[in-house]
């Protein structure tokens, strides 16, 4: 996406035509442009000091009725569906802690709840995504922990298919999902955001807003570290005690305009995947 001259905001909005005159700025006009400066009132009417105090009282009403709102927790454990799927809903303490463990690298133990299901979502997404994903051992063990137990066997053969070692010579990557000497392969994903979209019961589907980084690190790599966005769609069900993926899929977008950041090399972009370590996600 490219921006125009102007920015892509619409430019000069703000300043009218040029119509070819000189304003000349008055000396003592700093409270008038383009003329002599007004005199200040003397004192202030009693009916400007009543409407002042009026708009203050409105505004701190207003500012109690919406921390009233919003401090809350708006969650229902047991509702069919999301209340309002068109606007974010706001992280508020439940006193329900989001998990209670890990179960192969993965956070375990998810609330049966709306706040439950998006930070099991959030977490699915960023395991599915990852450069772990692309090995077979910690692949199977991923699928394992977070696929339903029916679904185990389907979505293991799947993934085998999908990331044959053609599919990872072309990213450059062994047979086992290994970059070579002295290359680091990178693939991290972020959570921007979660959406319930749909809860039925033991059912929920949700949208993860995701961005994150992938390629290889390294001097001569022929794919080199970018940046992207997606959206992850992902079918949860309560299994075993836990929210299990029943299925998923992937979208663009939406993606911002690139930032002018001053590209990093490969060593320093590898040494801080290193370096900095990952979060478990709780709404």
């Amino acid at each position: 996406m490219s921006l125009s001259d102007d920015g892509g905001y619409g430019g000069d909005g703000h300043r009218g035509p040029e119509t070819g005159q000189t304003r000349t700025r008055l000396p003592g006009s700093d409270s008038d442009l383009y003329g002599s400066g007004r005199r200040p009132r003397a004192g202030m009417s009693s009916r400007n000091l009543v409407t002042i105090v009026g708009v203050i009282v409105l505004l701190l009403a207003a500012i109690a009725f919406a921390n009233r709102g919003g401090s809350g927790n708006s969650e229902t454990p047991t509702g069919d569906s999301a209340k309002d799927t068109d606007q974010a809903q706001p992280t508020a303490p439940t006193g329900t802690k989001p998990v209670t463990g890990k179960n192969g690298g993965i956070a375990s133990g998810f609330a049966k709840t709306e706040q439950g299901a998006q930070s099991a979502a959030a977490n699915y997404a960023v395991a599915l995504v990852s450069a772990n994903i692309l090995k077979p051992n910690e692949r199977h063990s991923i699928v394992k922990q977070a696929f339903v137990p029916a679904k185990v066997d389907e979505m293991q053969g799947k993934l085998d298919a999908a990331y044959s070692t053609a599919f990872l010579k072309k990213l450059g990557l062994d047979a086992n999902g290994n970059a070579a000497q002295g290359m680091t392969y990178i693939s991290r994903t972020v959570p921007v955001g979660t959406k319930l979209v749909k809860r039925t019961g033991d059912t929920a589907n949700l949208e993860v807003w995701c961005t994150g980084l992938f390629g290889t690190a390294g001097a001569k790599s022929t794919t080199p570290v970018t940046s992207d966005w997606f959206t992850m769609r992902l079918q949860l069900t309560w299994a075993s005690g836990d929210w299990k993926v029943e299925g998923f899929s992937q979208q663009d977008g939406p993606a911002p305009v690139n930032g002018d950041n001053k590209t990093s090399g490969a060593d320093q972009i590898a040494k801080a995947v290193e370096q900095y370590g990952g979060f478990t996600y709780a709404r």
